[in-house]
């Protein structure tokens, strides 16, 4: 049988932080609506609230010495170490991102020079045919950076890249908004090499898709919703309740299309990754899949982080992949020739998929 190219993980790497900031912390906030109004509900209520809803219990925050590119690096350096080659053998650097490097107390976006080419000054690549770039997708942009390189992989012109996701939406969020308590800060990367094989390994198919008539705006940037904030600074905001009937609609469309398209059934799934966002969306998204899909729910495939991470946006289905292959994970665990799906919804609004075997 005639051997294929195909693109297999060689390393993982994450960056969590250590900074710790738990429910708790939120409750000498003053929270308003998207009117101005402050909120009627105690901001005890608030938080119990939104714990219930997303899962979220506590969230990492970058150190104030710390960037996106400092953690991006981070988590790419472990990732080298995991994988055990040589950096100058890397044809590509992508990293995924919305904000690039937002200082602490100064909220700016700093993308000059991308932050690809921070890293890889900070990895010391003096290899000028590995090339540097970013990518900004929305939460999907790491998994988005993967299918990017899975084709130039297989094209057999490059043999290997690392893919980052790094963000630290800790920096942009509008404290007077309870929507700031979801957001977190980290890094996941992987390395992915050129295999020939005679059988399918590594990644099988991908499928993506761009809602933008309707659904563009569902997360924007927008002034502070507080009426006595003085300064004009735009903070991330999002419509909540919209974009969890989009996601539960369509991310199952596009999971589904992924694992036909490499023709397998829910049934050959071990795993199912999804980002990180609001656990009882996530677990509704898995229910509906295997609905659509013709099984039987199994909620034991998805491994979550939320509780102790928060969302990260692009960083949190590469630190699940990171810490899933590391073993790092109670009762989850992959063997050689498992399939698992990765799968992000984000911005834009953008959804994604990819079937990964394991080799």
């Amino acid at each position: 049988m005639e051997k294929k190219l195909y693109s297999v993980i060689a390393g993982t790497g994450s960056y969590v932080p250590d900074r710790r900031v738990l429910n708790s912390d939120f409750l000498d906030r003053t929270f308003f609506d998207g009117s101005g109004e402050k909120l009627k509900k105690s901001n005890q209520e608030t938080i119990d609230k939104l714990a219930e809803i997303t899962g979220i219990r506590e969230r990492r925050y970058a150190a104030d010495d710390q960037q996106a590119s400092d953690l991006a690096f981070l988590a790419a350096d472990e990732a080298l170490k995991s994988s055990g080659i040589d950096k100058e053998s890397l044809d590509y650097i992508i990293v995924a991102h919305n904000f690039g490097d937002v200082r602490a107390g100064n909220i700016r976006s700093d993308f000059v020079p991308t932050l690809a080419s921070r890293v890889k000054h900070k990895l010391a690549v003096a290899n000028p045919g590995c090339v540097a770039y970013d990518l900004p997708f929305g939460c999907p942009g790491w998994l988005q950076g993967v299918i990017q390189a899975n084709y130039y992989l297989k094209s057999g012109d490059s043999r290997r890249a690392l893919v980052i996701g790094a963000e630290t939406l800790s920096r942009i969020y509008d404290p007077g908004d309870r929507d700031s308590m979801i957001y977190a800060d980290g890094a996941g990367a992987v390395i992915l090499d050129a295999v020939a094989s005679d059988r399918p390994v590594g990644i099988l198919s991908h499928a993506a898709r761009t809602d933008a008539i309707e659904h563009a705006y569902m997360l924007w940037m927008g002034k502070s919703y507080d009426p006595a904030h003085a300064g004009d600074e735009l903070y991330l905001k999002m419509d909540g309740h919209k974009l969890y009937e989009y996601a539960l609609k369509t991310v199952p469309l596009v999971a589904r299309e992924c694992v036909e398209k490499a023709g397998l059934g829910i049934a050959d799934i071990k795993k199912v990754l999804i980002h990180q966002a609001n656990e009882k969306m996530d677990e509704a998204i898995l229910k509906r899949l295997f609905k659509i899909c013709g099984g039987a729910y199994q909620p034991e495939v998805m491994p979550m982080i939320i509780s102790w991470l928060g969302n990260s946006s692009v960083a949190t289905v590469p630190t699940l992949l990171d810490l899933l292959l590391k073993g790092k994970l109670q009762d989850h665990a992959l063997a050689p020739g498992d399939n698992i799906v990765l799968t992000s919804v984000g911005a834009g609004m953008n959804i994604n998929a990819v079937v990964y075997r394991m080799p």
